[in-house]
């Protein structure tokens, strides 16, 4: 009887051992999830705003480049007359 009472005692404190590592590994692998998704976030941001950038830059060079062509064809009609 002594033997059953200690096998059940030392399989319930494994148990519960178990269940607290358990519970560290869950809030661990949350903290890591947590975690990977502000990184995504935070890269997605970066790249939003280097596309804006960009977008940015290309309008500027384009707006240069019409008026460029516009001070062009003023020119020419100017020297027309």
């Amino acid at each position: 009887m002594k033997k059953v009472a200690l096998t059940v005692s030392v399989l319930a404190l494994g148990l519960a051992a178990c269940e607290t590592q358990t519970e560290e590994a869950m809030e661990n692998d949350m903290a890591v999830a947590g975690e990977a998704v502000d990184n995504a976030a935070d890269e997605a941001d970066m790249m939003a705003d280097n596309a804006m950038d960009a977008m940015e830059g290309a309008a500027a060079e384009a707006a240069a480049e019409t008026d460029a062509a516009a001070a062009e064809v003023e020119a020419e009609v100017e020297g027309e007359m």
